[in-house]
């Protein structure tokens, strides 16, 4: 891919420098120079917006721009801009593979054999399960749900979603938080990160799901309260959790999560594939057209 990046650069006329994933030695001798920055997902502090004279523009490669100071970029008429769509379908496969994942004990059967076993035990096989019959919830309706709905249906589930507004195209029913919450034998969360959903599912939300649920989460893992949550998962209230997100990234080895048979985990990749990285910097080069040609942005999220 990185071949790939620099391709499409040379062919734009952009010089790009690739700095690996928590190089600050290399970050900071690059910040001076730089008019524009290519986002992923380490943390873009204000000490770094102020490290760069010369930017105009932060391009996030896809949709939550929490790991960006907007403000900092605001106070210095920096433009952030994302990619509102781009990784949509890749999110939406990674997701629906870990509700079958979880559906189908997928790391436990896993680990089964590759200890020695075979044929599951009568109660461990009755645990596996299928989609058909069970009801999703959604919590957010934007493009990912959307491009899962069809799917979870002709798998033959039942759909509910909450956002802060009824969809007139949703394909299910609409429910308040805490209804879909006791409904849901499944629970999806497809929201940005932002003070006001920080925590959305608390102890007590988490309490209220119904037992044996399991929870999704392709979203951010500070949407949730992951103490509450290992509690609820040794206790079996909440059955399995597949997780490509997590409160601390990267995880510290020793968190309790990590060594729970009934959690299916990702490091942050259900965005990640081959397809997404082209789109995203296609939508990237894009811009920096538009900077050198003083036209507007697209998907530009701030003000100044």
């Amino acid at each position: 891919m990185k071949s790939r990046l620099r391709g499409l650069a040379d062919s734009a006329g952009l010089e790009v420098a690739v700095v690996e994933p928590g190089d600050e030695k290399a970050l900071k001798s690059k910040l001076s120079e730089v008019e524009v920055v290519w986002h992923v997902l380490e943390p873009f502090r204000k000490e770094d917006i102020e490290s760069a004279p010369k930017l105009s523009l932060i391009h996030k490669f896809g949709v939550g721009v929490n790991t960006i100071d907007i403000d900092a970029a605001s106070a210095q008429n920096i433009a952030v801009c994302n990619m509102p769509g781009s990784n949509s379908r890749a999110v939406a496969e990674a997701t629906l593979n870990l509700i079958l994942s979880c559906l189908r004990r997928t790391s436990w059967v896993h680990q089964h054999l590759a200890t020695g076993g075979w044929k599951l035990p009568p109660n461990d096989a009755e645990s596996i399960v299928e989609l058909n019959g069970r009801t999703v919830g959604l919590i957010g309706y934007g493009d990912i749900p959307k491009t899962m709905a069809p799917i979870l249906k002709a798998f033959g589930a039942d759909i509910l979603y909450t956002a802060t507004s009824e969809k007139p195209d949703a394909l299910g029913e609409f429910r308040d938080m805490d209804s879909l919450l006791l409904e849901s034998d499944i629970v999806s969360l497809h929201v940005p990160l932002t003070e006001i959903t920080a925590m959305l599912l608390d102890r007590g939300r988490l309490e209220s799901m119904k037992p044996g649920a399991i929870l999704i989460n392709t979203a951010r893992g500070g949407l949730v309260d992951q103490e509450a949550l290992v509690d609820l998962l040794n206790s079996r209230h909440i059955a399995c959790a597949g997780l490509d997100v997590l409160a601390q990234e990267p995880a510290d080895t020793g968190d309790a999560i990590l060594g729970l048979e009934n959690v299916v985990l990702s490091p942050h990749i259900a965005w990640q594939t081959r397809e997404t990285l082209e789109r995203s910097i296609d939508l990237a080069v894009e811009n920096c057209r538009r900077l050198r040609l003083g036209e507007p942005f697209q998907n530009q999220v701030n003000e100044f």
